[in-house]
């Protein structure tokens, strides 16, 4: 079978402990080239995984006809750019998220996708984790005795690596000055952006999940969103999904665990799934699912394991998007998907302010 020959922009963290250890460990991908704007940490990555090319920006890359596809991790606000540039060299792309820092640029990234005919699958690997599958599948048929009442997730976080030993290859080289103007909502006053982008980094990932579990397609209206000023992320938000009133609880705290769960209730029961750290590979969602569907009926709570269930999120979600490319079969994380947490998150935060 032909292999999908990828490049990769960016070699910082993510990269090189995730994603290029997950590239080279699969059978129908091959890495095959690189672009990295630090000069030295490029040599050195490049050197370490023998990858045939490296190039100093990513334009050089996105117009190499040996690539087929480009994977991106890079600076919060221009991978969405770096995505449109590859989208327009006619490359399908997979990028970290968040895809965008503002409804504005996701309508851009999208507008790139119709005009290219390529397309985006953004890394929310919690989709891709087993145990979420489970908890997901559990949902859809807990839905169909009743609708879900109430949902909530929490998430206060903790040492999110998990002792993560891969290798880090660092220079002291300084980081080269952005291209352009960063693509803030217009409305964001400066001395909130630090915060903002803190919420972004990490609560789109809990805003996906909760609407992957209660529904692709879900409308959703922001509340109400109380947010601390000290650091713009700890509070609470209530979110209508689909109808479903939804909580998210928000927060960091020195814990050597990692504190998030996401639960649903319905009339008869509920289910549970609580996170792992997010870089702890080969340990899946713990499941739990309680129902009681009436007096005369036992009530049953159980733990739920999935079969197969000792694979890395992130490395189910490269094997999604290498063969998602090679069989153009639709993604399950796609821009078009991830532009609706941009938009949420951006009412999240004009709710906060009040403006």
């Amino acid at each position: 079978m032909p292999k999908l020959k990828l490049g990769y922009v960016g070699c910082g963290h993510m990269a090189q402990r995730v994603h290029i250890p997950n590239i080279m460990s699969l059978d129908d991908v091959q890495l095959v080239a690189l672009a990295e704007v630090k000069p030295e940490l490029g040599k050195a990555v490049q050197e370490h995984w023998r990858v045939p090319k490296l190039y100093s920006h990513h334009s050089e890359l996105a117009t190499d006809a040996d690539v087929d596809a480009v994977a991106v991790s890079g600076h919060h606000a221009i991978q969405g750019e770096i995505a449109i540039d590859c989208l327009r060299a006619g490359k399908d792309v997979f990028m970290e998220k968040p895809m965008a820092i503002s409804s504005a640029q996701a309508e851009r990234i999208l507008a790139a996708e119709k005009e290219t005919g390529k397309r985006i699958m953004v890394a929310y690997m919690k989709r891709y984790d087993a145990g979420n599958i489970a908890a997901k599948e559990l949902l859809d048929e807990l839905g169909a005795d009743g609708d879900p009442r109430f949902a909530r997730n929490h998430g206060f976080c903790g040492d999110w690596t998990a002792g993560l030993d891969t290798l880090h290859i660092k220079t002291d080289e300084p980081n080269p000055p952005i291209e352009g103007e960063l693509p803030w909502p217009e409305w964001m006053p400066e001395d909130r952006q630090k915060g903002y982008i803190g919420y972004l980094q990490q609560y789109t990932h809990n805003i996906n999940l909760l609407r992957w579990f209660l529904g692709d397609e879900a409308d959703v209206e922001v509340h109400s969103a109380h947010l601390s000023p000290d650091d713009g992320l700890s509070g609470i938000v209530v979110l209508d999904i689909n109808g479903c009133l939804c909580t998210i609880e928000s927060g960091g705290m020195a814990y050597h665990g990692w504190d998030e769960h996401t639960q649903v209730y319905f009339k008869h029961g509920w289910v549970r799934a609580d996170s792992p750290p997010l870089l702890l590979r080969n340990e899946p969602a713990h499941v739990e699912v309680y129902v009681k569907k009436g007096k005369d009926q036992p009530a049953v709570r159980r733990e739920i394991f999935p079969v197969g269930g000792r694979v890395w999120a992130y490395k189910a979600e490269m094997q999604h998007f290498v063969e998602g490319v090679l069989n153009d079969t639709p993604f399950r994380s796609p821009a078009a998907d991830a532009a609706r947490d941009a938009a949420t998150i951006e009412s999240i935060y004009r709710k906060a302010l009040g403006v």
